[in-house]
């Protein structure tokens, strides 16, 4: 129970992390945050504890007695708004890609993969969305330093810079809450994952 998932709302209510339930009692104990029930009212810690648990709530034991389960934080003075573009990186290249080498149509775990150039560098391709596809470790080294077609491998799809965020699309891939869902649709935060160099 500890490590479920809270969801996480900066103060205007736009979805920017998911977090623990662990970390989210500390957010709310320490005033960062307060708590979301599911008619959007707000309570800090004290009042969330004192809050009466129905028989339909999740809850955790405390000392004297249980305290339901926040499902929802909202956070008391983060107003960033969640970017709006998608980093280039490792990470997200892997998920545009679904972990599938685009030679070879292979679903492979992230360990079993590495990055290609369609355009190799040698031959001036760029390291841009449009130019670096997943590719197995076989099919890397069968296609060397030639494009697809001078290796006699074609690429699954073409390559596209994508238009959502990992941030959404871990949404619709996790466990759901039902007091999530008010929050779902406005989703379209960028991840905080390192961004690669474009050339």
């Amino acid at each position: 129970m500890l490590n479920s998932r809270v969801l996480v709302l900066n103060r205007s209510y736009l979805p920017v992390h998911v977090t623990s339930v662990k970390r989210a009692f500390a957010l709310l104990y320490q005033g960062v945050a307060k708590a979301v029930d599911e008619q959007y009212r707000t309570f800090d810690f004290d009042s969330w504890r004192d809050l009466a648990i129905e028989v339909e709530h999740e809850r955790l034991g405390i000392v004297n007695g249980f305290v339901r389960v926040p499902r929802v934080l909202v956070l008391t003075v983060y107003e960033r708004v969640p970017k709006r573009h998608v980093r280039f990186s490792r990470f997200n290249i892997f998920t545009r890609d679904g972990n599938t080498c685009q030679y070879c149509n292979r679903r492979l775990p992230r360990t079993e993969l590495n990055l290609d150039h369609v355009i190799p560098r040698s031959r001036g391709g760029m390291s841009t969305w449009e130019n670096i596809v997943c590719s197995c470790h076989h099919c890397n080294r069968r296609k060397g330093g030639r494009t697809p077609e001078e290796s006699g491998m074609l690429l699954v799809k073409r390559p596209r810079r994508p238009q959502w965020t990992p941030f959404s699309t871990d949404m619709f891939s996790l466990k759901h809450y039902r007091e999530w869902m008010p929050y779902l649709s406005q989703v379209d935060s960028a991840y905080w994952n390192t961004e690669l160099i474009q050339d």
